[in-house]
């Protein structure tokens, strides 16, 4: 698919400015989204892009963001946190748990209202991706919010890719590893995880996720098919 346009939430930092930094040099027209108006000011001006300070948790603001960028053939959901408490689920405060689902899973639901039925009108064929983990495809023992959040946002997008299966639009989850971004010091480049994602939109790809990792995504799902209780994953 050749991509002439695109939104990126999150697009101030790590993977969402590495989508976007590669978008634009491929010549696509770009509006940027994050809620860090002078980070998102920065990136904008670095890359020539239109920009918009969203809150991607406001259903409002993800209007706007759609209303901004009229005809947008790719969206890129990136925008999430990881929130303060990462240890079992009962060690993670209401306060954590309501802040990182609204991004994490409301950013989703509302870009995926802003965007897609506009998309549909159109007739013509576009793409969302959205980023999820690899912490919604396996389960740590902790993990906090985050990784419930993610769970439920491989799921929104297997929803989002059945509804949308007989229609120009396609889908692809983002399942990424550790990446070097904001929330960790450690991991892959950001921009090998983007040239991934953007390899996958063009192919049709629905999943991307780390080939090391996919033993234990198939024995995860093995053991709750045979009612096994869960066991730590590890990488092959």
């Amino acid at each position: 698919m050749d991509i002439t346009s695109a939104v990126v939430t999150g697009a101030a930092s790590g993977i969402g400015r590495a989508i976007a930094t590669r978008l634009r040099s491929s010549g696509t027209r770009v509006v940027l989204a994050d809620i860090d108006a002078a980070a998102l000011a920065g990136v904008a001006a670095e890359l020539g892009a239109d920009a918009v300070q969203t809150d991607v948790s406001d259903a409002g603001a993800m209007a706007a963001l759609a209303a901004a960028a009229p005809g947008v053939q790719l969206v890129c959901l990136n925008a999430g946190i990881v929130g303060r408490d990462l240890g079992a689920p009962w060690e993670v405060g209401a306060e954590d748990w309501a802040g990182v689902f609204a991004v994490n899973v409301g950013g989703v639901a509302n870009g995926l209202r802003a965007f897609v039925p506009p998309m549909l009108a159109t007739g013509r064929p576009g793409h969302i991706l959205i980023t999820a983990s690899l912490a919604g495809l396996v389960t740590f023992p902790t993990g906090g919010a985050y990784a419930a959040s993610k769970h439920a946002v491989v799921a929104l997008a297997e929803q989002a890719a059945l509804a949308l299966a007989d229609t120009p639009i396609g889908v692809t989850v983002l399942c990424p590893a550790l990446v070097r971004t904001g929330m960790s010091a450690e991991g892959e480049d950001p921009e090998i995880v983007a040239d991934e994602a953007l390899a996958a939109v063009r192919a049709g790809t629905f999943a991307v996720l780390p080939d090391i990792w996919s033993d234990a995504i198939t024995r995860r799902a093995g053991r709750l098919v045979s009612g096994a209780q869960p066991e730590p994953p590890a990488p092959a």
